[in-house]
């Protein structure tokens, strides 16, 4: 099961509290922005699936933070307000924005909003089609990785090296655990084969401007961090 993680951004502690609170009894990982100079550092440290975003917030307004993500990410984002005029809607949706809950809110309602969106965004007939990580997309029907506009396909051992990295974001992945994954396919995996597979995946994204993404971790195994 996909644990989604989701960031809100909100200038009410305890609004943003409550919703991070319900969130989680949904099973999803939720974190919410408390530095307001520093939103764009928190979301790249977090690496939500979605975006909780109020308009009115200290410094920048929502629509500001909308822009700098949609500069570095696809993720779907909610803009959630009580400036709930047609014009803050439209420019809302026209800045990049995937949904508009109005303030005040039923939690259940936000919930079923924020499902909705998840399942246009990352399902297709209840299949995940991409994994998005620090930017990068990697589209599973295809096997293709894709970053700022640009797309690269991967072999079939570099699309599942990849992939298994991305599902676990933050954490190190043992070599052999990666050997493991590989040997779903029918071709022979072994210590050195998976170093020649690595190598050759960091070049493709160093190719696209990907670069030290895949660090190694010395005598463990492989993280993106």
């Amino acid at each position: 099961m996909t644990v989604y993680r989701i960031f809100i951004v909100e200038d009410d502690m305890t609004i943003a509290r409550s919703l991070a609170e319900h969130l989680k009894k949904w099973n999803y990982e939720a974190e919410y922005a408390t530095d307001f100079k520093n939103i764009i550092e928190g979301f790249i440290e977090f690496d939500p699936q979605l975006v909780i975003l109020d308009i009115m917030l200290p410094l920048f307004n929502g629509f500001h933070w909308c822009q700098e993500i949609r500069k570095i990410s696809k993720v779907p984002i909610v803009f959630l307000s009580s400036a709930n005029d047609n014009m803050n809607i439209v420019m809302a949706m026209n800045m990049g924005g995937d949904e508009f809950i109005e303030k005040p809110f039923d939690l259940n309602v936000v919930t079923a909003k924020v499902q909705a969106v998840l399942r246009r965004a990352y399902s297709f007939q209840g299949t995940v089609e991409v994994i998005e990580c620090k930017g990068i997309v990697l589209k599973l029907d295809t096997a293709v990785v894709n970053f700022k506009g640009q797309e690269k396909e991967l072999t079939k051992n570099e699309f599942r090296i990849l992939k298994l990295l991305m599902e676990k974001s933050g954490r190190i992945v043992s070599r052999d655990e990666i050997i493991e994954r590989l040997w779903e396919s029918d071709e022979f995996i072994d210590d050195n084969t998976l170093t020649v597979n690595v190598t050759r995946l960091r070049r493709k994204l160093d190719s696209m401007g990907i670069t030290d993404v895949i660090k190694t971790k010395k005598g463990i195994g492989y993280i993106i961090e």
